[in-house]
């Protein structure tokens, strides 16, 4: 018996199962067809927008049906105004208003470039109790030349017309006060109509930087 038979025959039980340890990284990487049955999960580029000194950047198309949940990319986000905070809205008449009713949670993680404070803390400033309003994502950016914010927006099946909207959004910023910021956002957007459009700005200026929409198979 050679050497890669014994090794196989010996992560199988006597029932004829395989055990996990034989499912190494070589062998997954060689596997080249699935089952059907097998979801591997995959994430398509639906659009990018890139913002040159903009107001705001708005998303008022492929946002449908197709897909079950919508990421939104935010790269090197760079507001012109010191100190401000990035946020977002939902649509569901294709961005004519972006106002629907949201109830959401912020916390929030910093630590300070000279090491003299950091903390991990609820903010009640920033979430929202069945508000039109926009949703704070980012707060404190800063506009120094080397200043920006990165992060993701998960929006999870805008399309339904039984279930509110929840979205996830986990993002860190180069905070005009010198510190790392990582904020956590959570919530729904309360509406059972189908959102198909979503719009970011800041809350006061203009703004650098891409936003990349993908959807997940």
């Amino acid at each position: 018996m050679g050497s890669i038979t014994r090794s196989f025959a010996n992560n199988i039980t006597t029932s004829g199962v395989l055990l996990p340890a034989s499912l190494v990284n070589n062998s997954i990487a060689n596997v080249t067809a699935y089952n059907a049955a097998v979801a591997t999960g995959n994430m398509v580029l639906i659009s990018s927008q890139t913002a040159n000194n903009s107001a705001s950047i708005s998303f008022t198309t492929g946002i449908n049906s197709t897909y079950k949940e919508y990421q939104f990319w935010f790269v090197d986000i760079h507001p012109r105004t010191d100190a401000t905070t990035f946020q977002f809205n939902l649509s569901t008449d294709s961005g004519s208003n972006y106002n629907v009713t949201k109830t959401s949670t912020y916390f929030q993680s910093y630590h300070k470039e000279d090491g003299s404070a950091s903390g991990l803390g609820y903010d009640t400033d920033q979430d929202l109790a069945q508000s039109t309003g926009f949703q704070l994502l980012s707060s404190g950016v800063g506009n120094g030349a080397d200043e920006s914010f990165v992060g993701t927006l998960q929006l999870f099946n805008p399309s339904s017309t039984t279930y509110v909207k929840h979205f996830i959004y986990v993002g860190n910023d180069y905070n005009g006060g010198n510190l790392s910021s990582n904020n956590y956002v959570a919530g729904y957007g309360n509406t059972t109509s189908a959102v198909n459009a979503v719009q970011f700005k800041f809350a006061s200026g203009n703004f650098d930087g891409t936003i990349l929409m993908y959807g997940i198979v």
